[in-house]
């Protein structure tokens, strides 16, 4: 069986990989969003409904602690994952319906850049997060 990206990733850290361990990457690998425990949870059970949520946790949080996933608190409580490796982005979150929206904008970069030389500092690492809701379309026409 072809290993997954998580499944590598952990290989090449040096992790050791128990059969619970390679659902749990195989499922979030597969993830195309940034799903909480639960989510996570639930989509392991569907592959494999030994593995306890305790082990889940545990998995989770040693991926975080190597790097392997990101952990994200989008302002409502919940935490959710996602593949750490994948390119630097931005998120957009929908107020209104939780819908996490990724992209990626030069224009952001420079000048997050820009602001922090002007400050006197180099530029290590951020990460921003932009909260909105759907602009009200105009449902007049302009004559």
């Amino acid at each position: 069986m072809r290993l997954s990206h998580l499944e590598k990733t952990c290989q090449e850290k040096g992790l050791r990989m128990t059969a619970q361990r390679r659902v749990i990457a195989r499922v979030l690998s597969a993830s195309e969003d940034h799903p909480n425990i639960q989510e996570v949870y639930k989509r392991i059970q569907q592959v494999d409904p030994k593995i306890s949520l305790a082990t889940v946790y545990r998995t989770l949080r040693l991926f975080q602690e190597e790097h392997i996933l990101k952990r994200h608190e989008f302002g409502d409580g919940i935490v959710r994952y996602e593949n750490a490796s994948v390119e630097h982005h931005h998120h957009l979150i929908d107020k209104g319906t939780g819908q996490i929206i990724e992209f990626h904008d030069d224009r952001i970069e420079t000048l997050q850049q820009e602001i922090a030389k002007s400050l006197g500092y180099e530029l290590v690492g951020h990460r921003l997060e932009l909260y909105g809701v759907p602009l009200k379309k105009d449902k007049k026409k302009k004559s």
